[in-house]
């Protein structure tokens, strides 16, 4: 177990108070938390959320990579809310949402740490109360910063995080819950004093000269918050602890570069495939120590060649990196010779599945590969998410999975991880805002891309995959939706800056930036920007943005050329829905008493009933008969008597003396007196109806307010020649008798 470094000794609360706009940020340290190295609450308004930040003594042993850790907790309690199952009232594992919203904070935090570090840091935020009006990501995520600011751990920074929303065309910084629902654009903005280190944005197709002007926004917000905790930091905050530097032999590392660096540069230049370049690099990392024994000798016992045999192939790693790096900045050339702004191949495959798949399609670009398809269910199928706000219903969602062998590799982890819940996410984000409406079409989306081979951009061939897919299976999109992955090399000493179309693994892993924008000709859906150096000029991201849209119309040209419109029919397979309107006052009729009418339809018809408290009712069923049968029985319960209409009925019930209940449209029960039952006189019902007789009679009379029906069969027929009817119920002679409800009786009141 590590032992965990510096905790606090403080015991004075304190609090620090910044107006932002016109909104108040609250923030307190000093009373709880305090065996963490830092903890900080932050609120907005009745919305309060904790940071707290704790960082290991001793730098991790065997790992390399920083070892930073954000969890975001939500609590039922902080929104008044008992949740869970009837059996579990206990919150599990972080929801899809806290999951998101932890991987937006690391992406500020991680890029401001010593890149060597190997200590482990945790940062936990934890929602305590929440007033659903101020958001608590904003809140939780400045509480985070302000932690690691005022914590020994050596950040970079401080960071500020601003939400940016777009209203009716104006900018509106850190909207509340309610006004996001009537904005165009959701942009998470991370700023230090500097710069702008991260950016999270989902938009309605907004052009990209806003989304520009929404990022300079939130900088502008965000830096001031950014300030706030700089001169937090220097009065309240405690010394750095000081990381070790990156291990570093010059000589070796001259040695190796010399053996290597022919070899390197030609497995760059040549157009190798992924695994095969790669396969050239692990040899050259392996190596590595043997060629480095061949001039210092065997290690021995001396501490210092172990040392040095020991990082032997993290110094080559080094040296491929750089190498990539100088052929892009110096020679403006990439793996396989690609040129800066140069998108691989793409081809596009519709249908590679049957139709039993409702909708499929597979998108190649380069060594990356994406199978989407798409599944079409009822308004039932709905993912029911509950969280401190309540329940909300997801009608579409993008599940994607990246199994190890779509690298060529073994792993076990084989469960869906923080990875594959922000990729599915993000595109997501990017289709949600084509979506036709749930009143255009009824269904309940599900999308899944499985990756079957990745070189880079994975994320973005699952959204192009989307869009195929949901065209394929002829969902209604309002537009295409394209996205490519950007990223950057950079010589911070020299101001420069090379942006790349079309990122490529080993582009990512040596690069300064991935960037990945989502979005159809009109504009943007989607960006999410992680970066490995401290904040990047605004300069790039004009260019970022520009060279986005030009890769994003080229990819579209490709996808429009294989399918230019979302097809007019659906797959055989996919189920059919129906919509009928209903006054709300009726369902009960259709539900039934305990639920018996709607489990009868559906159990007798095999088809799926949704109903909303509006009176709508959406039908689902797989075939036609089946919807058209279950149509008719809805319309039936929910339908009027008509005077004068004939109806089917059959007999439910003889009444001895009385006369007969019948059932028609679909469950209503009506009267037939036994004076309707004939124009002759009738001493006994059963002479004219018979339990379970099926036959046709008249509506008579119709009673809205009681909702009683009488039904006659006399009067189908005319009376027979020279008859003269006595008058029955509802005559001017006082209406119905005692006989029961049907109208007067000719032979007087009832035997007893």
């Amino acid at each position: 177990m590590p032992i965990l470094s510096r905790s606090s000794s403080a015991s004075v609360q304190k609090e620090f108070t910044l107006m932002l706009g016109d909104l108040e940020m609250k923030f307190k340290t000093g009373l709880i938390g305090t065996q963490a190295n830092s903890t900080v609450l932050c609120q907005m308004g009745g919305t309060v959320a904790m940071g707290n930040v704790t960082v290991s003594q001793k730098p991790r042993v065997g790992v390399d990579f920083l070892p930073l850790q954000v969890v975001f907790q939500e609590k039922y309690y902080a929104g008044g809310r008992i949740g869970g199952s009837r059996f579990r009232k206990r919150e599990g594992r972080p929801a899809d949402q806290f999951v998101l919203l932890g991987r937006v904070v690391d992406r500020g935090l991680r890029p401001m740490l010593p890149k060597h570090m190997r200590n482990d840091i945790q940062v936990f935020c934890t929602v305590l109360s929440y007033d659903n009006e101020q958001e608590y990501d904003v809140a939780a995520a400045n509480a985070a910063n302000l932690a690691v600011a005022l914590s020994d751990c050596p950040a970079a920074g401080p960071l500020g995080t601003v939400r940016v929303g777009l209203i009716g065309g104006e900018l509106v910084l850190n909207p509340t819950r309610e006004a996001r629902t009537r904005s165009d654009l959701d942009m998470f903005v991370t700023a230090s004093t500097e710069r702008v280190v991260m950016i999270e944005a989902g938009a309605n197709q907004v052009p990209e000269a806003e989304i520009l002007k929404a990022i300079q926004f939130g900088k502008k917000w965000a830096q001031k918050i950014a300030a706030f905790f700089a001169d937090l930091e220097k009065k309240e905050g405690k010394k750095k602890f000081e990381v070790a530097p990156p291990y570093e032999h010059k000589e070796a590392y001259t040695l190796l570069k010399q053996s290597a660096l022919s070899v390197i540069t030609k497995a760059i230049k040549d157009p190798l495939k992924k695994l095969d370049r790669r396969a050239i690099f692990t040899k050259l990392m392996e190596g590595a120590a043997e060629k480095l024994t061949e001039k210092f000798g065997p290690a021995g016992e001396k501490e210092e060649l172990i040392e040095l045999y020991a990082h032997a192939s993290e110094i080559m790693d080094k040296i491929i990196k750089a190498e990539v790096r100088r052929l892009i900045l110096e020679e403006g050339i990439r793996m396989s010779s690609r040129k800066v702004n140069e998108i691989r191949p793409i081809t596009v495959t519709l249908d590679p599945l049957p139709n039993f798949v409702h909708g499929s399609a597979l998108f190649q670009r380069g060594e990356t590969q994406g199978l989407t398809t798409t599944t079409l269910g009822a308004p039932g199928d709905k993912q029911i998410v509950e969280g401190m706000e309540g329940e909300r219903k997801m009608r579409y969602m993008h599940h994607y999975n990246f199994p190890p062998f779509s690298v060529g590799e073994t792993s076990n982890r084989l469960m869906v991880g923080n990875r594959e819940i922000g990729h599915g996410n993000l595109a997501q984000r990017a289709i949600e805002p084509v979506l036709p409406t749930e009143e255009n079409f009824p269904y309940t989306i599900r999308t899944v891309t499985e990756i079957l081979e990745s070189n880079g951009s994975s994320s973005m061939a699952a959204t192009c995959g989307s869009t195929l897919a949901l065209m394929a299976a002829g969902v209604p999109i309002a537009a295409p939706v394209a996205g490519i992955a950007l990223g950057l090399i950079s010589d911070e000493e020299k101001g420069k800056y090379i942006i790349l179309s079309d990122l490529q693994d080993e582009e990512d892993f040596g690069g300064d930036m991935d960037f990945k924008v989502g979005g159809t000709e009109k504009g943007i859906t989607a960006i999410q920007m992680d970066i490995k150096i401290k904040g990047l000029p605004d300069s790039v991201f004009e260019e970022a943005i520009a060279r986005s849209r030009e890769g994003r119309l080229e990819i579209m040209k490709v996808m429009t050329t294989a399918i230019a419109e979302p097809r007019k029919e659906l797959s055989p397979h996919a189920p059919r829905i129906e919509v009928i309107q209903i006054n709300p006052e009726d369902i009960r009729l259709v539900i039934g008493k305990g639920g018996e009418m709607i489990q009868k339809i559906t159990g007798e018809l095999g088809v799926e009933i949704d109903i909303e408290d509006s009176g709508l009712i959406f039908v689902t069923a797989l075939n036609g008969d089946a919807m058209q049968k279950a149509k008719e029985w809805i319309q039936g319960i929910v339908a009027k008597p008509e005077v004068g209409k004939v109806y089917d009925c059959k007999v439910v019930r003889i009444i001895d003396g009385v006369g007969a209940i019948v059932e028609f449209l679909r469950g209503k029960d009506a009267m037939i007196h036994i004076s309707e039952l004939q124009w002759q006189r009738t001493e006994k019902v059963e002479d004219v109806l018979k339990m379970g007789d099926e036959v046709k009679a008249k509506c008579v009379e119709y009673d809205a307010v009681e909702g009683k029906t009488r039904m006659s069969l006399k009067q189908m027929t005319a009376p027979p020649e020279g008859f003269t009817p006595r008058p029955s119920f509802g005559s001017d002679r006082g209406g119905p008798r005692r006989g029961g409800f049907g109208g007067g009786d000719r032979r007087g009141p009832p035997r007893r």
